[in-house]
Parts: C-alpha cells; sequence; structure tokens
C-alpha cells in the first residue's frame, strides 16, 4: 500500500462533512423518519469515504484474488478503487472512465432530483396542500428517487463490500419509509391523494400507466 495513497484521514472527514452537509441543504430532514433515513444515507457516505482515502478494507480482503487475476495491477494505488475501471481493462485515467462518468451524471442528477423535490414539498407542505407539481407530477417520491441515484452514483465510482451491503437496505428503508408517508397521506387528503396514486407512479415515471393505490 502506497502510504500517500491511504490513511488521509482528513480527507475523510472533510469529504464526509460536505457531502452530508450538502445533501441535509437540499432534504432538510424534519421529522424523525426524515433523520433516521438521512442518518443511514450519512453512514453510507462515511463508510465509503473511508475506504477511498482512509484505509481499502475491500482492496485488502480481495487482494489475494485480484492479485492472481490481474497480477500487472498495483491493487493498493488509490486509482485501481475504482474497480469497475480496472476490472474492465480502462487503460486511461479511471476519473475519466465511463463507470465514473456515469457515476457523476447519476450524483448530480441524484442532488438535482432532490433539490428540486424539496422546494416542491416545502412549498406545498406550508400551505397544507398535497405536492403534486415539479417532479411529483411524475412520480410519488422523488427525494427517495434522488437519493438512490447518488448511491447508485457513488457504487458505480468506488464500489466496497460494506457499500454494496449497505445498498439494499438503504433501498429497502426508503420504500417501507415511502409507504408510511402514502398512509399518512391518504389519512390527510383521502379522495385527492387516490387520484393523485392511480395517475402517478410511486418510483419510475415510465410506469404511469401502471399506476395504482397501492
Amino acid at each position: 500500500m502506497q502510504p500517500a495513497d491511504y490513511g488521509l484521514w482528513t480527507l475523510v472527514v472533510l469529504n464526509s462533512v460536505v457531502f452530508i452537509l450538502f445533501a441535509a441543504s437540499f432534504s432538510r430532514p424534519r421529522s424523525w423518519r426524515d433523520w433516521r433515513s438521512f442518518g443511514a444515507f450519512s453512514a453510507f457516505l462515511v463508510a465509503l469515504f473511508t475506504e477511498m482515502y482512509g484505509f481499502p478494507l475491500t482492496l485488502y480482503l480481495l487482494s489475494g484474488w485480484l492479485q492472481t487475476r490481474y497480477p500487472d495491477i498495483d491493487w493498493f494505488s488509490h486509482d485501481s478503487g475504482h474497480l469497475l475501471e480496472m476490472l474492465f481493462g480502462w487503460q486511461g485515467n479511471p476519473h475519466f472512465g465511463p463507470f465514473h462518468i456515469l457515476s457523476a451524471l447519476l450524483i448530480g442528477g441524484g442532488f438535482w432530483l432532490v433539490a428540486a423535490s424539496w422546494r416542491v414539498l416545502y412549498a406545498a407542505q406550508s400551505s397544507g396542500q398535497l405536492a403534486v407539481s415539479g417532479p411529483y407530477a411524475r412520480i410519488r417520491h422523488p427525494q427517495y428517487v434522488g437519493f438512490i441515484l447518488i448511491l447508485t452514483g457513488f457504487l458505480f465510482q468506488w464500489p466496497t463490500l460494506l457499500t454494496l451491503v449497505m445498498y439494499p437496505i438503504l433501498i429497502v428503508m426508503y420504500v417501507r419509509l415511502a409507504l408510511v408517508e402514502e398512509r399518512e397521506a391518504r389519512e390527510m387528503f383521502g379522495p385527492r391523494f387516490d387520484d393523485y396514486s392511480a395517475q402517478v407512479p410511486r418510483f419510475l415515471p415510465f410506469m404511469a400507466g401502471r399506476a395504482t393505490r397501492t
């Protein structure tokens, strides 16, 4: 392991704080459910940046297999943490590789969706109305979809064993939170929410023709 590539704990803290505060400024968690889901999202980021700059646990655990299959790669260099570029034989700078570019698009799109959704949701909640405009005109839970896009983007950029384990857990958490929020919205808005949910899909815009009241 190259000393200059890892053990950069200041960068672990700095990146974790910046991204967590950035996400918090967009999502503005308020209820205990918001804080619980945001806490899990934050834990994902801390685990990610710990391996990205602190200690490459995934590379360490897989080093024997990786060195056997790909003997020409220095698996403890920082660039090798971009596992998908390495495994698919990308020869250039991994920061310009296809998976890293896809990652940037997903992360950027996710933050944009969370920010755009929050503005609509805040205005609706302030006036006691159901959020049905902006991103909410296409899907019922754009903020959760935005966070999932961000998580997916980070996995494409820097996959680790821990974040791969956390990823489906977070997906399940967001789905359950969405179902709870829909039950509450149905109790509050009644037929108005039923009409909305019958026309607008829960998570995937292209499922509009199959939207249900479940």
